[in-house]
């Protein structure tokens, strides 16, 4: 089923690849909903986009989460398709004299419980529309981690997994689930990232990703081609070139 003419709701998308695919969905004649953490990016945002409708919201707290999820059905009841966008990435070391968890406990908030939330709070609602769709976002560090960013490799592997099961679980109802796995694009989640030479230029992820979404017959597994040298790299036997490659 292809993504045009539905009503999508995307977390994180005053930002980085949110944004971008956000707008790039509207584009497609898609109504797009977005939430952002940080007011001014979210203002700045529907300012650029004004037919885009917006709710400032921190995916980590869990009573504004269900707050927001009544909220935006009764606001939008022909919501159809949610992208669990939002993440972070931070890095760790475990080298150190002292091990602070608070790197790995925000990441797991926000990268993993608060998908998990947010699809427990909609999905009632999704399983009531005619064709719906739940889509993650998960990383091409799902499959080759990045060892100065464990909290972050491991909480798109557990998002990779939960998709997974959350697609067996609702094969018999109307909402198909897809993942979308990036691999390194030119945005800010890091800083610096988006001047990285070996990042992928985001207009490009973006365009590859919504060509596949508007097909008509749309993969579980969202991927550009860029991201295979991580996805197929354990099945294709090149895990350990590919982990020295990311880790250097």
């Amino acid at each position: 089923m292809s993504f045009t003419n539905r009503t999508i709701l995307i977390t994180g998308g005053n930002s980085g690849i949110g944004r971008a695919l956000a707008e790039a969905l509207q584009a497609q004649g898609n109504s797009v909903i977005v939430t952002g953490r940080n007011p001014e990016s979210l203002a700045g945002t529907l300012a650029d986009n004004p037919d885009m409708a917006g709710y400032a919201l921190d995916v980590t707290d869990a009573s504004a989460v269900d707050s927001f999820a009544a909220q935006v059905v009764a606001d939008h009841p022909t919501l159809d398709t949610i992208i669990l966008n939002a993440g972070i990435m931070e890095p760790e070391d475990f080298t150190a004299d002292t091990i602070s968890l608070d790197v790995a406990l925000r990441t797991i908030a926000t990268n993993l419980l608060a998908p998990m939330q947010l699809a427990a709070a909609l999905l009632p609602h999704l399983r009531s529309q005619p064709q719906a769709a739940l889509i993650t976002v998960s990383s091409g560090l799902a499959f080759v981690p990045k060892a100065g960013n464990p909290a972050y490799s491991a909480s798109k592997a557990a998002i990779h997994s939960w998709t997974q099961s959350l697609r067996h679980q609702l094969r018999a109802t109307p909402v198909a689930v897809h993942e979308i796995a990036p691999p390194l694009v030119a945005t800010e989640l890091t800083p610096g990232q988006s001047q990285v030479a070996a990042a992928m230029p985001l207009q490009e992820f973006i365009d590859e990703v919504v060509g596949i979404m508007t097909q008509d017959s749309v993969p579980n597994e969202i991927l550009v081609q860029r991201v295979n040298f991580q996805r197929r790299a354990e099945a294709e036997g090149r895990f350990d070139a590919a982990f020295a490659t990311i880790n250097g």
